[in-house]
């Protein structure tokens, strides 16, 4: 379960970062483009690393419920704030 939140909390991430992404590239913030992609990369494939090591100890898909739920909730949560960064502080 423990593992299911660290892949919630860095979804959260990967997620505010790709939100910011599509910000950077909507209002032309050229110089944000590289570094945010390079913190992108980087979450994504921590994340889908932690997943495939569970999916192949996992018994069956069943086992992998808590992976969707913490990743949903995190994604969630990393738009919302994302948006609400961009739109009060750097606009």
């Amino acid at each position: 379960m423990i593992e299911a939140a660290i892949a919630g909390a860095a979804h959260f991430v990967f997620v505010f970062f790709k939100a910011a992404q599509q910000r950077n590239v909507a209002f032309l913030h050229y110089r944000w483009i590289m570094p945010t992609s390079f913190f992108m990369s980087t979450t994504e494939v921590f994340i889908l690393s932690l997943i495939a090591v569970r999916a192949v100890n996992a018994d069956n898909l069943l086992d992998m419920w808590p992976y969707v739920v913490a990743l949903g909730l995190g994604g969630g949560l990393g738009a919302l704030l994302s948006m609400y960064i961009h739109q009060k502080y750097i606009r």
